[in-house]
């Protein structure tokens, strides 16, 4: 349920951001975050909670070795993908909300808009890079398949050099990520001093106009820092719980299932945040709908 649910959420904001280009509108800076977030999601969603939802429903879902560093590949690249375009996510509202005057930061403000679907692309084409050695020594594994270790992942198996050290691999692949999330708790603590800062004025202006100019900057707002949240939790859990087995052989079944549903949390919640807390992708649901 919750990996159908969060395929059709994220499947919904690719149509709407989809129809919304065919139809010759122009998106918004931060509809282009939401768009490479909801593609990164859909692909977690499909590269992990598909096969392990089959598994667990007592279906047959068999991968060579091949097929399994390849879906392994797959949701590496997506979930890199999705902790650094939410990081990313929190920095664009920042500077987007901010109301520093000087030249630098109006500059700042407008290349980061002008520019923020290219930082994307750039952050998939580096994240593939990255991760490509696991296709490059899919060879050497597979002829060396006496002098390797193996790894069960639930759907399938894993083999890497019996020489691997897992911690070292775990500290060297996992530090970007902490530094990502080390940037958005910074960022929502940021954005908490905003808000309570934007709650204290508000309670001396009565003026109508002034508050309905500001509630789309205090919902967006309140939507990143509900998104960031929602990662940060769910990705320190999963960090705890993924160390553990790939640094102990035995350990409970039952844990290869509860990471697949600690990883799923996030790409199922977030579409159904975006939706609930933006205006415009909210009103083309009800008109959908």
């Amino acid at each position: 349920m919750q990996t159908g649910a969060g395929l059709l959420g994220n499947f919904f904001l690719l149509y709407h951001f989809t129809i919304t280009l065919l139809t010759g509108n122009r998106l918004r800076p931060i509809d282009a975050i939401f768009s490479h977030l909801a593609l990164a999601n859909f692909i977690v969603l499909t590269s992990k909670g598909v096969p392990q939802t089959m598994v667990s429903l007592g279906l047959k879902f068999l991968l060579d070795r091949v097929g399994c560093r390849i879906i392994i590949f797959l949701h590496r690249v997506s979930r890199s993908l999705s902790v650094n375009i939410t990081c990313l996510l929190s920095g664009f509202q920042i500077t987007s909300i901010s109301s520093n005057s000087s030249s630098l930061w109006s500059k700042l403000k407008t290349y980061t808009s002008k520019y923020i679907f290219h930082f994307c692309l750039c952050c998939w084409i580096l994240h593939i890079l990255i991760n490509m050695y696991m296709l490059v020594d899919m060879k050497s594994l597979i002829e060396n398949h006496n002098n390797t270790r193996r790894w069960n992942l639930g759907f399938c198996s894993d083999f890497s050099s019996a020489s691997f050290e897992v911690s070292l691999y775990i500290i060297v692949y996992c530090i970007p990520d902490f530094m990502c999330i080390g940037f958005m708790v910074m960022t929502s603590a940021y954005l908490v001093l905003f808000l309570q800062r934007h709650h204290q004025q508000v309670q001396h202006i009565h003026s109508f106009i002034q508050s309905k100019r500001r509630s789309p900057a205090i919902r967006a707002t309140c939507t990143i820092l509900v998104l960031v949240s929602t990662y940060v939790v769910f990705f320190t859990i999963n960090s705890i719980v993924s160390f553990y087995l790939f640094h102990f052989e035995e350990y409970h079944q039952w844990l290869m299932p509860t990471t697949t549903l600690l990883v799923a949390c996030f790409p199922a919640i977030s579409p159904f945040v975006l939706i609930s807390g933006d205006s415009q992708i909210l009103h083309f649901f009800y008109s959908l709908w």
